[in-house]
């Protein structure tokens, strides 16, 4: 009948509606979420570690995959394994003293090693000699000592059939034959995340990595995914179980809906000196991360280390351009961070407690990033960062400031600035550099 009809086509009509109105849901942060973005952004400084079974080769995160092992060879590091110097404490406390405010820890890397006592796999850290749940550990000595943890988990597996392996730009080497499953993986993957947003406390960010798997090389025209991720139910699953819990992606794209910041690699925001960063800076909190040497997992014969001065600059140019850093350690299989990361992190812990006012609560000032330096403010200062002598010999800084009284920030001393209509000029001839950085403080009219 007309009327059957007439229902059937509304039934349809009203399925297709709610797919259409799925699809084109804009993402609304919770205001817990939002409050989350501003302290994350005001924490300015975390590390990352990279650590895991591939740390026992010592020879970087990405071993399995450059050395082309199969997935049956690499999964005896399983007996390998045993971190027995791992002292959550010490880790904690080693990021706290360098004055860094979170941590951002790999749960799961791309070759599918659980970092922690997951219910969904065997290739886990609890099936090690070692047999304990380290992130269990680290969560507990981060709450007590006031340290915010967020989770890297790879989206990108090498180990597993289910994964898509057959469109991968990577883990073509590890001798896998069976057909993928995406459903059953991503199912996986929800699983795992249930597990990580619900047994290990309050959890400030997941930190997603392996979409570029999926696409052509950065810097292609196109870089469509080869995969549907379902990142819309993926990301309302993190939201629902933790709607405070800020999602990120290193897709290296712009920002897709349902992410709460961006991230930029081995790169400050505008710069792509790595080739990974053609995104543009977003209005959402952004961080970089960056590596303290070449790798980010253990790598025994990597000696190219930066040096206390370039961390302070990196750390100091990120903020500039309002960005946070997020610096890594490359943990030793035994559980111990090596001495090349916190000698260095030690000296950087001693700038932050003389000189993190000017980078803790800030954003990014006034003046656009230079290669001699870079500003940042809050609400009632200017920090001028100099770290080389610009080619001028006056710098201007935009913004109305009290131009009697400019304080050089590292010895205490005052000099005197000339209020322009384009913002106040400071003639630098006569400062002495301080390294790693020379630091001015603008009081805001």
């Amino acid at each position: 009948s007309l009327m059957k009809k007439i229902l059937v086509f509304l039934t349809c009509f009203s399925i297709f509606q709610t797919q259409a109105q799925s699809l084109t849901q804009v993402y609304t942060p919770t205001a817990d979420n939002v409050k989350t973005r501003t302290s994350f952004q005001d924490r300015k400084f975390g590390m990352f570690i990279h650590w895991g079974a591939s740390s026992v080769l010592g020879d970087g995160e990405w071993v399995m995959e450059n050395h082309g092992i199969q997935v049956n060879d690499y999964k005896k590091l399983i007996k390998l394994f045993n971190p027995i110097n791992f002292d959550a404490a010490k880790w904690v406390s080693t990021a706290k003293d360098a004055g860094m405010k979170y941590i951002v820890f790999i749960t799961r890397h791309h070759d599918g090693f659980s970092n922690w006592d997951t219910k969904y796999s065997d290739w886990k850290i609890t099936n090690t000699p070692y047999k304990q749940d380290v992130l269990k550990m680290l969560a507990a000595e981060c709450k007590k000592q006031g340290i915010e943890l967020g989770l890297y988990y790879s989206t990108l597996d090498w180990s597993r059939d289910d994964y898509p392996y057959e469109t991968g730009r990577t883990g073509q080497k590890a001798g896998r034959t069976q057909k993928s499953n995406y459903a059953s993986y991503l199912q996986f993957m929800k699983n795992q995340l249930t597990e990580l947003l619900t047994n290990y406390g309050a959890i400030s960010c997941i930190w997603f990595d392996g979409h570029w798997d999926q696409t052509n090389p950065e810097g292609s025209a196109d870089r469509s995914s080869r995969v549907d991720w379902k990142y819309d139910e993926i990301y309302s699953l993190i939201h629902k179980l933790q709607p405070a819990c800020m999602i990120g992606n290193n897709h290296h794209l712009d920002p897709i809906n349902g992410e709460d910041f961006q991230m930029f690699e081995q790169d400050l925001p505008g710069q792509n000196k790595s080739g990974l960063s053609f995104q543009t800076a977003s209005s959402l909190p952004l961080e970089s991360c960056v590596t303290m040497n070449d790798a980010w997992g253990f790598k025994i014969n990597d000696r190219h280390y930066k040096s206390y001065p370039e961390v302070i600059r990196t750390l100091v140019g990120a903020a500039g351009r309002n960005s946070n850093l997020l610096l890594n350690v490359g943990p030793m299989p035994n559980g111990e961070i090596g001495m090349e990361f916190s000698d260095t992190l030690a000296l950087v812990g001693k700038w932050t407690k003389q000189f993190g006012t000017t980078i803790y609560g800030t954003r990014g000032g006034p003046m656009p990033a230079e290669t001699w330096g870079v500003t940042t403010q809050n609400n009632d200062f200017v920090f001028v960062h100099i770290f080389e002598k610009p080619n001028d010999t006056i710098i201007t800084i935009p913004g109305q400031y009290n131009a009697a009284t400019i304080l050089v920030v590292n010895n205490g001393t005052w000099i005197k600035g000339n209020a322009t209509k384009e913002g106040i000029q400071i003639d630098i001839s006569n400062l002495k550099l301080a390294s790693p950085d020379l630091i001015l403080k603008l009081s805001k009219k």
